[in-house]
């Protein structure tokens, strides 16, 4: 918050009405600090679209990564598909971006597809914007393995363009193995009970039979723990990827309250696989 006008308002009031004057600096000065906070809160590019200053330089470059790298992910198989357009679309409508911040997003989203696009530079500027902090770009990473997934499997060339953003974010490629299988899961595991929706129908197919076994067996991999496994661990495992999406969690560590949705709808399936497990397994 600023508060310079104020300051002098209150300072040269004084010194030439005294206490009058002083009152009267300081009442001319907060409107002085009021209307120049509206003047940065509109701020060109994605930094007009943020209320919080402390945060418009930090989810600014989240987000110019996050539209180029799904541009650079897109083309990663010689062309960009129609339906590879439509999810970022969806994502930019999912997050509320418009105006001045949806036109950044889809420039961000075209300067990714050229063959000169700097992946490792940007992703670099994101880790050291967020200051490593590995939930929220484990985050960045899982919105990039489900745009991957947009035409309902997931190519060659795409893989490698996640090997590649996964390693600069220093993930190990088994971490990204399993961030993927996890995702699969989630996709089959929401058809449960007819619900369909974003997992239900992926690349235009009708969803196959999904059996109680094959529930079971996606929630131990949501969880990211083996039948085998005993209460204890299994526990362990449900609060570890629960707090890694914790919506209050990540807000307050710099999560654009844009992307925050698709980290509650992890916690959604995080919570519903451990209460599958509960039920089977009695605890």
């Amino acid at each position: 918050m600023s508060f310079w006008g104020k300051i002098l308002g209150f300072v040269f009031g004084f010194m030439f009405l005294k206490i009058p004057g002083a009152i009267i600096g300081l009442i001319v000065g907060h409107f002085f600090d009021k209307a120049y906070s509206q003047d940065f809160n509109q701020l060109g590019g994605f930094g007009r679209f943020f209320t919080d200053q402390s945060g418009v330089k930090q989810q600014a470059v989240f987000f110019h990564a996050l539209f180029s790298s799904l541009g650079h992910l897109a083309k990663s198989d010689g062309h960009v598909t129609e339906r590879e357009i439509k999810i970022a679309t969806l994502l930019m409508d999912d997050m509320k971006l418009a105006g001045d911040a949806r036109r950044e997003a889809q420039q961000a989203f075209r300067e990714g597809k050229s063959s000169s696009f700097p992946l490792a530079d940007t992703l670099k500027g994101l880790v050291e914007s967020c200051h490593g902090r590995r939930d929220i770009l484990q985050v960045f990473l899982e919105i990039l393995i489900q745009a991957a997934f947009a035409d309902g499997t997931l190519s060659t060339p795409e893989y490698k363009v996640l090997e590649k953003v996964a390693s600069i974010l220093n993930f190990k490629r088994q971490e990204l193995d399993f961030l993927i299988s996890a995702y699969e899961a989630e996709i089959r595991f929401r058809q449960r009970g007819g619900q369909g929706g974003a997992g239900g129908q992926q690349g235009g197919h009708r969803a196959q039979p999904y059996s109680d076994t094959q529930s079971l067996e996606d929630a131990y991999k949501i969880i990211g723990v083996s039948e085998s496994d005993d209460e204890k661990t299994i526990k362990r495992a449900y609060r570890k990827r629960m707090a890694e999406h914790h919506p209050d969690k990540l807000a307050s560590k710099g999560l654009p309250q844009q992307a925050l949705d698709i980290a509650k709808a992890k916690t959604q399936d995080i919570q519903a696989a451990y209460e599958l497990i509960k039920d089977k397994r009695g605890f």
